[in-house]
Order: C-alpha cells, then sequence, then structure tokens
C-alpha cells in the first residue's frame, strides 16, 4: 500500500502561496501539513490562525495541523472551527492531553501525538489508543530543511511494536528531513505518512518529487 504525502506548507513560496497551494491541490499529494509554531515551544514564529484560514479556502484537501505550541489546549477549539482535519499536539507540550483528544474527536476530527527525537516512545502508551496519529519527528522541531536524524528509525521500529502490541489503529507519519534517499526504509519500517518540505518545494517538479514518495 503507498503511503500518505503531506506537504508542509511552511517550505512554500509564501510570496506565492496561492499559486504554490494549487500546485499541491492539483498534485497526488494527501494532505496539506500546517505547521503552526509560536517561539515559545519551538525557538521559531511560523503563522497562524488566518493562513490556516486561507489555506482552507484555496484546497479541499485534508489539513494536516500541527500544532508546536504551549498550552495547546487554549486553541484547539479555534483550529476545529477553522475547518482542520487532523490536529496534531505534542506530548511535550501539555498536560491536558485526555481533554485536548476528546474535545477534537467531540468535532469528529482525528486526533495527533507529535513525539520530539529525546521523548521516550515509552511515553505514548497511556494515549496509544485513543489517538489516529502519531507524529514521529525526525528533526529538532522548529525549522525547515533540518538533516534527518538517523536514530529516528529506530524509534519508528519501537512506535511501530508499541502499536501492535495495543492493538491500535493510529498511523505513523515520520515528520522532517524526510527525502527520496530514506523514504523506502522509513515505509518498510512502519510508515504510514510522510510529511515532506523541502524536498518537494526545492525540486523543480512538485508532480515527481511527490509521486516519487508515493512509489
Amino acid at each position: 500500500m503507498s503511503v500518505k504525502v503531506s506537504t508542509s506548507i511552511l517550505a512554500a513560496d509564501f510570496a506565492n502561496l496561492s499559486l504554490e497551494c494549487s500546485k499541491i491541490d492539483k498534485s497526488n499529494a494527501d494532505w496539506f501539513h500546517l505547521d503552526v509554531m509560536d517561539g515559545l515551544f519551538v525557538p521559531n514564529i511560523s503563522f497562524g490562525m488566518p493562513v490556516v484560514k486561507t489555506i482552507r479556502q484555496l484546497t479541499k484537501k485534508p489539513l494536516d495541523v500541527h500544532l508546536m505550541i504551549v498550552e495547546p489546549e487554549k486553541y484547539v477549539t479555534e483550529f476545529i472551527n477553522l475547518g482542520s482535519n487532523i490536529i496534531t499536539v505534542h506530548i511535550e507540550a501539555t498536560n491536558n492531553l485526555n481533554q485536548i483528544i476528546n474535545k477534537i474527536h467531540e468535532s469528529s476530527l482525528k486526533a495527533g501525538i507529535a513525539i520530539n527525537p529525546e521523548t521516550p516512545i515509552s511515553d505514548l502508551k497511556e494515549y496509544i489508543e485513543k489517538v489516529d496519529l502519531i507524529c514521529l519527528m525526525g528533526v529538532n522541531p522548529g525549522f525547515a530543511g533540518q538533516k534527518f536524524i538517523e536514530s529516528t528509525t529506530d524509534r519508528l521500529k519501537e512506535l511501530k511494536q508499541l502499536i501492535i502490541s495495543y492493538g491500535s489503529n493510529a498511523l505513523i507519519e515520520v515528520d522532517g528531513g524526510v527525502n527520496k534517499d530514506n523514504f523506502q526504509n522509513l515505509k518498510s519500517n512502519g510508515a504510514d505518512v510522510l510529511v515532506a518540505g523541502s524536498y518537494i518545494f526545492n525540486s523543480n517538479d512538485y508532480d515527481t518529487a511527490i509521486n516519487t514518495l508515493k512509489l
């Protein structure tokens, strides 16, 4: 089965955001991946609700919204109302994960948990049967274009076994450093969704780059 490709808009040309979104909308990409950063949880500020609202108007594809923000419970309702399809929050960013997961599910959306490279996979045990997606970070979150952390592959294998052992239906999404050199390895070790930004937007042909990842 082909993996899903979630295209990270953070790497797009924001001077031509409408055109960039149009290209992705017409491609074989499955989702738009939207990294919302607050400059507190991660050392960078990306974009917020107005941009998410704009992208929602530019595509019918699912919006895979990745909240890299502190206290995401304060803002989840607003991102639900903006038309998100999947909302992912970091396990490191809140003590109210169950509350957030429940609120997302009450709106019939998919709930995800993101986990940083240094956070033990075992921390997910409490939530693995409750969520629809686990976003495994392949880089330290905060900036586009980083090199893939090789130990992520071992973490991917561990996460896959955890999902199997609990009988969870959660998809595994790998976010950060994904490219043509490592996607097959990620897929063979259990990745269901590949987030790709720089690899796609720095290419000469978005369609070819996306289709390569879906091979």
